[in-house]
Protein backbone atom coordinates (compact mmCIF):
# COMPACT_ATOMS: atom_id res chain seq x y z
CA UNK A 1 0.00 0.00 0.00
CA UNK A 2 2.76 2.25 0.67
CA UNK A 3 4.59 1.87 -2.54
CA UNK A 4 1.46 2.50 -4.20
CA UNK A 5 0.90 5.34 -2.56
CA UNK A 6 5.00 6.93 -3.10
CA UNK A 7 4.36 5.78 -6.90
CA UNK A 8 0.94 7.88 -7.15
CA UNK A 9 2.84 10.83 -5.25
CA UNK A 10 6.13 10.61 -8.03
CA UNK A 11 3.60 10.30 -10.90
CA UNK A 12 1.42 13.49 -9.66
CA UNK A 13 4.73 15.32 -9.10
CA UNK A 14 6.25 14.25 -12.54
CA UNK A 15 3.07 15.68 -14.36
CA UNK A 16 3.12 19.10 -12.01
CA UNK A 17 6.58 19.94 -13.23
CA UNK A 18 5.63 18.53 -16.92
CA UNK A 19 2.84 21.13 -16.78
CA UNK A 20 5.03 23.55 -15.17
CA UNK A 21 7.69 23.24 -17.45
CA UNK A 22 5.13 23.83 -20.36
CA UNK A 23 3.53 27.39 -18.74
CA UNK A 24 6.78 28.34 -18.54
CA UNK A 25 7.80 28.08 -22.17
CA UNK A 26 4.44 28.96 -23.11
CA UNK A 27 4.93 32.56 -20.99
CA UNK A 28 8.61 32.70 -22.92
CA UNK A 29 7.72 32.48 -26.36
CA UNK A 30 5.31 35.12 -26.04
CA UNK A 31 7.09 37.72 -24.30
CA UNK A 32 10.42 37.40 -26.52
CA UNK A 33 11.09 40.17 -28.48
CA UNK A 34 10.33 39.88 -32.37
CA UNK A 35 13.40 38.79 -34.35
CA UNK A 36 14.29 39.52 -38.20
CA UNK A 37 13.68 36.88 -40.26
CA UNK A 38 17.13 36.28 -42.28
CA UNK A 39 16.25 37.48 -45.70
CA UNK A 40 17.79 39.95 -48.17
CA UNK A 41 15.86 42.33 -47.00
CA UNK A 42 16.29 45.14 -44.56
CA UNK A 43 17.10 43.51 -41.34
CA UNK A 44 14.16 44.86 -38.90
CA UNK A 45 11.20 42.81 -39.95
CA UNK A 46 7.96 44.53 -39.06
CA UNK A 47 5.06 43.37 -37.29
CA UNK A 48 2.61 41.17 -39.04
CA UNK A 49 -1.23 41.24 -39.62
CA UNK A 50 -4.29 42.35 -41.78
CA UNK A 51 -3.74 46.18 -42.79
CA UNK A 52 -7.12 48.03 -43.96
CA UNK A 53 -5.35 47.48 -47.62
CA UNK A 54 -5.51 43.66 -47.05
CA UNK A 55 -8.73 43.69 -45.24
CA UNK A 56 -10.07 45.70 -48.61
CA UNK A 57 -8.44 43.87 -50.86
CA UNK A 58 -10.10 40.52 -49.75
CA UNK A 59 -13.44 42.78 -49.69
CA UNK A 60 -12.65 43.49 -53.32
CA UNK A 61 -11.61 40.08 -54.54
CA UNK A 62 -15.23 38.42 -52.68
CA UNK A 63 -17.24 40.85 -54.85
CA UNK A 64 -15.02 40.52 -57.74
CA UNK A 65 -15.97 36.43 -57.54
CA UNK A 66 -19.42 37.44 -57.04
CA UNK A 67 -19.76 39.63 -59.88
CA UNK A 68 -17.88 36.66 -61.97
CA UNK A 69 -20.44 33.94 -61.53
CA UNK A 70 -23.09 36.00 -63.13
CA UNK A 71 -20.68 38.00 -65.51
CA UNK A 72 -21.52 37.54 -69.67
CA UNK A 73 -18.68 36.35 -71.41
CA UNK A 74 -16.95 38.79 -73.73
CA UNK A 75 -14.01 38.54 -76.29
CA UNK A 76 -12.72 42.19 -75.22
CA UNK A 77 -10.50 42.00 -72.25
CA UNK A 78 -10.24 45.52 -70.32
CA UNK A 79 -7.04 45.23 -67.78
CA UNK A 80 -8.11 48.11 -64.57
CA UNK A 81 -5.65 49.40 -62.44
CA UNK A 82 -7.24 50.66 -59.41
CA UNK A 83 -5.31 52.97 -56.90
CA UNK A 84 -6.53 54.69 -53.50
CA UNK A 85 -6.22 57.32 -50.88
CA UNK A 86 -6.15 55.67 -47.06
CA UNK A 87 -6.91 58.61 -44.86
CA UNK A 88 -6.70 57.37 -40.88
CA UNK A 89 -9.00 60.59 -39.10
CA UNK A 90 -9.65 60.83 -35.02
CA UNK A 91 -13.12 62.62 -34.19
CA UNK A 92 -13.64 64.58 -30.92
CA UNK A 93 -15.69 67.16 -29.55
CA UNK A 94 -14.11 70.94 -29.59
CA UNK A 95 -15.09 71.93 -26.26
CA UNK A 96 -14.64 68.98 -24.34
CA UNK A 97 -11.64 67.11 -26.35
CA UNK A 98 -13.87 63.88 -25.87
CA UNK A 99 -13.28 61.16 -28.58
CA UNK A 100 -16.44 60.35 -30.36
CA UNK A 101 -16.94 56.37 -31.13
CA UNK A 102 -19.05 54.57 -32.71
CA UNK A 103 -19.42 56.58 -36.20
CA UNK A 104 -20.52 55.21 -39.40
CA UNK A 105 -19.27 55.51 -43.03
CA UNK A 106 -22.42 57.67 -43.32
CA UNK A 107 -21.00 60.26 -40.98
CA UNK A 108 -17.93 60.94 -43.34
CA UNK A 109 -17.35 62.72 -46.02
CA UNK A 110 -14.46 62.78 -47.96
CA UNK A 111 -13.16 66.04 -50.34
CA UNK A 112 -9.76 66.40 -52.34
CA UNK A 113 -9.24 69.30 -53.75
CA UNK A 114 -12.75 70.59 -52.62
CA UNK A 115 -14.61 67.63 -54.68
CA UNK A 116 -16.49 65.07 -52.65
CA UNK A 117 -15.14 61.70 -53.01
CA UNK A 118 -17.11 58.25 -52.41
CA UNK A 119 -15.66 56.33 -49.65
CA UNK A 120 -15.29 52.96 -50.74
CA UNK A 121 -13.87 51.66 -47.68
CA UNK A 122 -13.73 52.21 -43.92
CA UNK A 123 -13.20 50.57 -40.79
CA UNK A 124 -13.80 51.56 -37.37
CA UNK A 125 -11.49 51.95 -34.59
CA UNK A 126 -9.18 49.29 -33.63
CA UNK A 127 -7.33 48.94 -30.47
CA UNK A 128 -3.75 47.12 -31.12
CA UNK A 129 -0.95 49.93 -31.95
CA UNK A 130 2.38 49.66 -33.55
CA UNK A 131 4.38 53.13 -32.64
CA UNK A 132 8.11 54.55 -33.02
CA UNK A 133 9.33 56.49 -29.98
CA UNK A 134 11.61 58.62 -31.21
CA UNK A 135 14.01 60.65 -28.45
CA UNK A 136 16.34 63.70 -28.74
CA UNK A 137 19.62 62.26 -27.00
CA UNK A 138 22.07 65.29 -27.27
CA UNK A 139 24.26 67.61 -25.12
CA UNK A 140 21.64 70.08 -26.29
CA UNK A 141 18.81 68.32 -24.47
CA UNK A 142 20.89 67.53 -21.85
CA UNK A 143 21.40 71.45 -20.85
CA UNK A 144 17.83 72.51 -21.27
CA UNK A 145 16.44 69.55 -18.80
CA UNK A 146 18.60 69.81 -15.98
CA UNK A 147 18.74 74.12 -16.44
CA UNK A 148 15.41 73.70 -16.53
CA UNK A 149 15.10 71.49 -13.35
CA UNK A 150 17.39 74.17 -12.00
CA UNK A 151 20.18 71.61 -11.66
CA UNK A 152 17.71 68.81 -9.46
CA UNK A 153 17.90 66.07 -11.98
CA UNK A 154 20.19 65.01 -14.63
CA UNK A 155 19.73 67.13 -17.92
CA UNK A 156 18.78 63.84 -20.41
CA UNK A 157 15.71 62.69 -17.97
CA UNK A 158 13.74 65.23 -19.34
CA UNK A 159 13.64 63.40 -22.56
CA UNK A 160 13.52 59.30 -21.20
CA UNK A 161 10.66 60.24 -18.79
CA UNK A 162 8.47 60.03 -21.43
CA UNK A 163 9.49 57.43 -23.48
CA UNK A 164 9.74 55.27 -19.85
CA UNK A 165 6.26 56.24 -19.21
CA UNK A 166 4.98 55.65 -22.19
CA UNK A 167 6.81 52.68 -23.08
CA UNK A 168 5.56 50.91 -19.81
CA UNK A 169 2.07 52.20 -19.06
CA UNK A 170 0.42 51.61 -22.82
CA UNK A 171 2.34 48.82 -24.32
CA UNK A 172 0.22 45.62 -23.88
CA UNK A 173 1.76 42.87 -25.38
CA UNK A 174 0.42 40.45 -27.99
CA UNK A 175 -1.04 43.15 -29.96
CA UNK A 176 0.81 46.66 -29.46
CA UNK A 177 4.32 46.86 -30.51
CA UNK A 178 6.85 49.92 -30.27
CA UNK A 179 10.55 50.53 -31.62
CA UNK A 180 12.90 53.41 -29.82
CA UNK A 181 15.24 55.63 -31.55
CA UNK A 182 17.38 57.97 -30.33
CA UNK A 183 19.65 60.65 -31.96
CA UNK A 184 21.77 63.35 -31.70
CA UNK A 185 24.12 63.74 -34.58
CA UNK A 186 22.57 60.64 -36.59
CA UNK A 187 19.65 58.38 -35.77
CA UNK A 188 20.53 55.01 -33.45
CA UNK A 189 17.55 52.47 -33.50
CA UNK A 190 18.22 51.21 -29.53
CA UNK A 191 15.57 48.49 -30.30
CA UNK A 192 13.38 47.16 -33.25
CA UNK A 193 9.83 46.51 -32.79
CA UNK A 194 8.97 44.91 -29.71
CA UNK A 195 6.23 44.41 -26.69
CA UNK A 196 8.50 42.55 -24.40
CA UNK A 197 8.74 44.19 -21.35
CA UNK A 198 12.47 42.57 -20.36
CA UNK A 199 13.55 44.29 -23.43
CA UNK A 200 11.35 48.22 -23.08
CA UNK A 201 12.99 48.32 -19.14
CA UNK A 202 16.21 47.32 -20.63
CA UNK A 203 15.74 50.63 -23.58
CA UNK A 204 15.07 52.82 -20.58
CA UNK A 205 17.61 51.70 -18.75
CA UNK A 206 20.44 51.93 -21.06
CA UNK A 207 19.10 55.46 -21.96
CA UNK A 208 19.66 56.15 -18.32
CA UNK A 209 22.93 54.87 -17.22
CA UNK A 210 24.87 56.59 -20.43
CA UNK A 211 25.07 60.03 -21.69
CA UNK A 212 24.65 62.39 -24.42
CA UNK A 213 28.15 62.33 -26.45
CA UNK A 214 27.12 65.08 -29.31
CA UNK A 215 25.24 68.13 -28.60
CA UNK A 216 24.34 67.97 -32.91
CA UNK A 217 20.39 67.43 -32.91
CA UNK A 218 20.11 66.46 -36.55
CA UNK A 219 16.28 66.44 -36.20
CA UNK A 220 14.97 66.44 -39.44
CA UNK A 221 17.54 63.35 -40.65
CA UNK A 222 16.02 61.46 -37.47
CA UNK A 223 12.22 61.84 -38.36
CA UNK A 224 13.09 60.92 -42.39
CA UNK A 225 14.86 58.20 -40.95
CA UNK A 226 11.69 56.59 -38.57
CA UNK A 227 9.12 57.40 -41.90
CA UNK A 228 10.77 56.04 -44.49
CA UNK A 229 14.18 54.18 -43.19
CA UNK A 230 17.74 53.59 -44.68
CA UNK A 231 21.36 52.86 -43.80
CA UNK A 232 22.23 53.57 -40.06
CA UNK A 233 23.55 51.84 -37.39
CA UNK A 234 23.20 48.71 -36.34
CA UNK A 235 20.31 47.79 -33.34
CA UNK A 236 21.89 48.48 -30.06
CA UNK A 237 20.28 45.85 -28.15
CA UNK A 238 20.52 43.31 -30.98
CA UNK A 239 24.38 43.13 -30.24
CA UNK A 240 25.31 42.59 -33.87
CA UNK A 241 28.80 42.55 -35.38
CA UNK A 242 27.90 44.61 -38.07
CA UNK A 243 28.04 48.30 -37.42
CA UNK A 244 25.71 49.25 -40.17
CA UNK A 245 22.19 47.92 -41.39
CA UNK A 246 19.72 48.68 -43.88
CA UNK A 247 16.66 49.91 -41.54
CA UNK A 248 13.16 49.89 -42.41
CA UNK A 249 11.12 52.85 -42.25
CA UNK A 250 7.52 53.16 -40.41
CA UNK A 251 6.13 53.25 -44.44
CA UNK A 252 7.05 49.58 -44.13
CA UNK A 253 5.17 48.47 -41.41
CA UNK A 254 1.98 46.13 -41.81
CA UNK A 255 0.01 47.14 -38.95
CA UNK A 256 -3.82 48.67 -39.09
CA UNK A 257 -2.92 51.83 -36.19
CA UNK A 258 0.43 53.17 -37.10
CA UNK A 259 2.20 55.89 -35.30
CA UNK A 260 5.34 58.43 -34.31
CA UNK A 261 5.84 59.60 -31.02
CA UNK A 262 8.58 62.64 -31.27
CA UNK A 263 10.39 63.87 -28.02
CA UNK A 264 12.52 66.57 -28.62
CA UNK A 265 13.34 70.63 -28.94
CA UNK A 266 12.56 70.61 -32.17
CA UNK A 267 15.59 72.29 -32.70
CA UNK A 268 18.04 70.91 -35.30
CA UNK A 269 22.00 71.86 -35.86
CA UNK A 270 23.09 69.83 -38.80
CA UNK A 271 20.53 67.50 -40.99
CA UNK A 272 21.54 66.56 -44.46
CA UNK A 273 18.21 67.17 -45.63
CA UNK A 274 16.77 70.64 -45.08
CA UNK A 275 13.03 71.61 -43.56
CA UNK A 276 11.31 71.96 -46.84
CA UNK A 277 12.37 68.27 -47.40
CA UNK A 278 11.84 67.19 -44.10
CA UNK A 279 7.86 68.54 -44.87
CA UNK A 280 7.88 66.33 -48.19
CA UNK A 281 8.70 63.81 -46.48
CA UNK A 282 6.57 63.83 -43.33
CA UNK A 283 3.62 64.56 -46.05
CA UNK A 284 3.88 61.91 -48.49
CA UNK A 285 4.36 59.37 -45.46
CA UNK A 286 0.70 60.08 -44.12
CA UNK A 287 1.79 58.70 -40.41
CA UNK A 288 0.53 60.44 -37.81
CA UNK A 289 3.53 62.28 -35.76
CA UNK A 290 2.63 62.87 -31.88
CA UNK A 291 5.17 65.61 -30.69
CA UNK A 292 6.68 66.17 -27.08
CA UNK A 293 8.29 68.87 -27.31
CA UNK A 294 11.15 69.93 -24.64
CA UNK A 295 13.13 72.22 -23.25
CA UNK A 296 10.48 74.77 -22.83
CA UNK A 297 11.14 75.08 -19.06
CA UNK A 298 14.30 75.93 -19.80
CA UNK A 299 13.48 78.82 -22.29
CA UNK A 300 11.00 80.20 -20.18
CA UNK A 301 13.04 80.59 -16.93
CA UNK A 302 16.44 81.80 -19.68
CA UNK A 303 14.48 83.42 -22.16
CA UNK A 304 15.70 86.96 -20.98
CA UNK A 305 18.99 86.34 -20.96
CA UNK A 306 19.33 84.55 -24.05
CA UNK A 307 20.38 86.51 -27.32
CA UNK A 308 18.23 87.17 -30.22
CA UNK A 309 20.11 84.96 -32.25
CA UNK A 310 22.60 81.58 -31.85
CA UNK A 311 25.33 83.09 -29.91
CA UNK A 312 29.13 82.48 -30.56
CA UNK A 313 29.50 79.44 -28.45
CA UNK A 314 26.47 77.97 -30.10
CA UNK A 315 23.72 78.84 -27.62
CA UNK A 316 20.58 78.50 -29.04
CA UNK A 317 19.04 81.87 -29.20
CA UNK A 318 15.02 83.33 -29.40
CA UNK A 319 14.74 82.83 -32.70
CA UNK A 320 15.79 79.33 -32.86
CA UNK A 321 13.46 78.34 -30.14
CA UNK A 322 10.26 79.72 -32.09
CA UNK A 323 11.32 78.09 -35.39
CA UNK A 324 11.49 75.08 -33.39
CA UNK A 325 8.20 75.81 -32.13
CA UNK A 326 6.69 76.38 -35.39
CA UNK A 327 8.32 73.11 -36.85
CA UNK A 328 6.83 71.02 -34.68
CA UNK A 329 3.48 72.61 -35.09
CA UNK A 330 3.85 72.29 -38.62
CA UNK A 331 5.27 68.69 -38.49
CA UNK A 332 2.09 67.64 -36.09
CA UNK A 333 -0.51 68.99 -38.35
CA UNK A 334 0.97 67.99 -41.75
CA UNK A 335 1.32 64.41 -40.76
CA UNK A 336 -2.39 64.20 -38.85
CA UNK A 337 -0.93 64.27 -35.75
CA UNK A 338 -0.97 66.70 -32.57
CA UNK A 339 2.12 68.97 -30.92
CA UNK A 340 2.25 69.20 -26.95
CA UNK A 341 4.29 71.45 -25.52
CA UNK A 342 5.43 70.11 -22.34
CA UNK A 343 6.53 72.28 -19.37
CA UNK A 344 6.64 70.27 -16.22
CA UNK A 345 6.97 66.73 -15.57
CA UNK A 346 3.40 66.88 -13.95
CA UNK A 347 1.75 67.35 -17.32
CA UNK A 348 3.33 64.04 -19.14
CA UNK A 349 0.56 61.42 -17.50
CA UNK A 350 -2.07 63.78 -19.14
CA UNK A 351 -0.35 64.39 -22.60
CA UNK A 352 0.40 60.27 -23.17
CA UNK A 353 -2.97 59.19 -22.02
CA UNK A 354 -4.59 61.84 -24.78
CA UNK A 355 -2.04 60.35 -27.35
CA UNK A 356 -3.09 56.88 -26.52
CA UNK A 357 -6.59 57.57 -26.86
CA UNK A 358 -5.78 59.79 -30.21
CA UNK A 359 -3.88 56.73 -31.58
CA UNK A 360 -6.39 53.67 -30.61
CA UNK A 361 -9.30 55.19 -32.02
CA UNK A 362 -8.63 56.41 -35.46
CA UNK A 363 -11.04 55.77 -38.48
CA UNK A 364 -9.62 54.44 -41.82
CA UNK A 365 -11.28 55.57 -44.66
CA UNK A 366 -10.54 55.30 -48.18
CA UNK A 367 -11.37 56.51 -51.63
CA UNK A 368 -10.43 54.88 -55.12
CA UNK A 369 -8.63 57.54 -57.40
CA UNK A 370 -10.47 57.37 -60.80
CA UNK A 371 -7.90 58.44 -63.00
CA UNK A 372 -4.15 58.41 -63.07
CA UNK A 373 -2.42 60.89 -61.42
CA UNK A 374 1.51 62.60 -62.05
CA UNK A 375 4.04 61.67 -59.79
CA UNK A 376 5.02 63.61 -56.66
CA UNK A 377 1.67 65.81 -57.07
CA UNK A 378 0.37 66.96 -53.61
CA UNK A 379 -3.83 67.06 -52.80
CA UNK A 380 -5.45 68.81 -50.37
CA UNK A 381 -7.63 66.45 -48.03
CA UNK A 382 -10.71 67.55 -46.42
CA UNK A 383 -12.59 64.97 -44.13
CA UNK A 384 -16.28 66.33 -42.24
CA UNK A 385 -18.56 64.73 -40.25
CA UNK A 386 -21.90 64.70 -39.38
CA UNK A 387 -22.08 63.23 -35.81
CA UNK A 388 -25.77 63.21 -35.34
CA UNK A 389 -26.67 61.78 -39.11
CA UNK A 390 -28.94 65.12 -39.68
CA UNK A 391 -27.29 65.60 -43.39
CA UNK A 392 -25.28 68.68 -41.75
CA UNK A 393 -21.46 68.18 -41.01
CA UNK A 394 -20.86 69.30 -37.65
CA UNK A 395 -17.62 71.95 -38.21
CA UNK A 396 -18.21 74.22 -35.11
CA UNK A 397 -19.28 71.38 -32.43
CA UNK A 398 -16.37 68.72 -33.62
CA UNK A 399 -12.98 68.07 -35.01
CA UNK A 400 -11.83 66.10 -37.53
CA UNK A 401 -7.95 65.55 -36.92
CA UNK A 402 -6.44 63.83 -40.07
CA UNK A 403 -3.60 64.65 -42.66
CA UNK A 404 -4.40 67.68 -44.83
CA UNK A 405 -2.91 66.54 -47.54
CA UNK A 406 -1.95 63.86 -50.34
CA UNK A 407 1.54 63.39 -52.37
CA UNK A 408 1.08 60.55 -55.56
CA UNK A 409 4.60 58.53 -55.53
CA UNK A 410 6.93 59.72 -56.76
CA UNK A 411 8.45 57.23 -59.94
CA UNK A 412 11.09 54.63 -59.39
CA UNK A 413 13.72 53.92 -61.17
CA UNK A 414 12.37 50.98 -63.11
CA UNK A 415 9.19 53.19 -64.45
CA UNK A 416 11.30 55.84 -65.39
Amino acid sequence: MKRTTTLRRMAVSALSVFVLLTLAAAVYSQSRPQRPKTTNEKKNQRPTGLTEEEIRKRAEERRLAEEAKNAVEDDDILEIKTEFVNVEAVVYNKKSGQIVTGLKRENFAIFEDGKKQEITNFAEPEAPITVSLVVEYSKWSEVFGYYGSSGQEYGHHEVIRPVAYFLSRFIQPPNDYASVIAFDMRPTPITDFTNDPNRLQAVVSLLLRNRPAFRENNLFDAVKFALVGGKGDAVVLENSEERKIEYGGMVDVNAPRRAIILVASGIDTFSRINYKDARKVIQAAGIPIYIISTGNLFYKMYEHRLPATDSITGMPGRLTFLQARNAMNTFAKESGGRHYEMTFPGELPTILNDINALMRHQYSLAYDLEESRPPGKKYDLEVKVDVNGDGKFDEKGFVVQHRPYFVTKEKDEDDK
